[in-house]
């Protein structure tokens, strides 16, 4: 049957419902889609996020070390090790020195030297003979003048006692008087008082005959003569004798280098004008408390000759010892181990 009238006018409505309903659908799966698709998005977001993030944090990580790189560096205090000390010095012998002098004679003056019985670098005993003077042979003369007396004295003596005596014994028996018992007593006195006199005179002039020669007072060795035969002795005396054979040295220490020198450093020692060859070793036996001025001076003429100085005892080792036995007083520079 062909559509009413109503019909027909219903229809385009009913196309409009199917189409409204068929976009809503439309809507509705196209909404979905969206969601789907921002689900889908959600997680590649999210590790773009934290793959940024990171890279803030290396970059961040990057820039504080370059400004620590930057920044300077406080450096630490650097110490410094103490430099060895050096200084000039001389040979001795490491045990005493002594300089003998000559006697003084009975005018004030010194006598003159008439032998020499000894060289320098000879080896020396106690009470051996080293120098004879001028004046012994007046002193053996007064000597034997006041001996004669003496023996003249000592017979005058013995008489005058007997004397004495004898009329000691009339007197007491009335044969002689008392007053020339007494002058016999007086001339006994006086005789004695002349031969006690005679006697001191002797024993100084014996005095005077032992230092009529020059004799060494230690076994050691003669290190330097200071006056030959006929002349007479000065302040410097006549010998300088050593008490040891063993040589050692003598250094002059700046005293502003004192404080980096101690007992038992060990010292080497090199000869300042090529006295001998190579270094002698030792080492450091005793400081002088005494600062004095220098007596070695250098070569150099720039050299400071006013320095004060202390002095070091140096004592070598064996062999360095026995290599410069016959060189004392050569000068040397010594270096002290840090």
């Amino acid at each position: 049957m062909p559509p009413t009238e109503a019909q027909r006018q219903n229809t385009p409505r009913v196309g409009e419902g199917v189409h409204r309903r068929m976009g809503r659908s439309l809507h509705r799966g196209a909404a979905l889609r969206q969601s789907a698709h921002a689900l889908m998005r959600r997680p590649a977001l999210l590790l773009l996020t934290g793959g940024l993030g990171l890279a803030v944090v290396f970059g961040l990580l990057q820039l504080t070390r370059r400004q620590a790189e930057v920044q300077p560096q406080v450096s630490s205090p650097v110490v410094r090790a103490p430099e060895a000390v050096a200084a000039l010095g001389r040979l001795a012998p490491a045990g005493d020195v002594r300089r003998l002098a000559a006697p003084i004679s009975g005018f004030g003056g010194t006598p003159r030297v008439v032998e020499l019985l000894v060289s320098e670098g000879e080896s020396l005993r106690t009470g051996q003979v080293l120098a004879r003077f001028d004046n012994r042979p007046q002193i053996q003369a007064d000597l034997a003048g006041v001996q004669a007396r003496l023996r003249t004295r000592a017979a005058e003596v013995k008489l005058q006692v007997r004397e004495v005596q004898r009329y000691a014994k009339a007197a007491q028996v009335g044969a002689a008087s008392l007053v020339l018992l007494d002058e016999k007593r007086d001339e006994l006195l006086r005789l004695q008082g002349e031969q006690q006199q005679a006697e001191a005179e002797q024993r100084k002039l014996m005095a005077d005959l032992a230092n009529s020669e020059l004799r060494s007072p230690l076994d050691g060795v003669a290190l330097r003569i200071h006056a030959r035969e006929g002349e007479r002795p000065g302040s410097d005396g006549v010998i300088e004798v050593g008490a040891s054979q063993a040589m050692g040295a003598l250094v002059e220490v700046y005293e502003s280098d004192i404080n980096r020198v101690r007992v038992g450093q060990p010292v080497a020692l090199t000869s300042e004008n090529g006295g001998f060859k190579g270094t002698l070793n030792g080492s450091v036996t005793a400081i002088s408390p005494q600062v004095r001025q220098r007596q070695v001076l250098s070569t150099d003429p720039t050299g400071d000759a006013d320095a004060r100085i202390v002095e070091v005892r140096v004592k070598l080792d064996p062999q360095s010892a026995q290599r410069v036995r016959s060189l004392a007083g050569m000068k040397v520079i010594a270096r002290f181990s840090a």
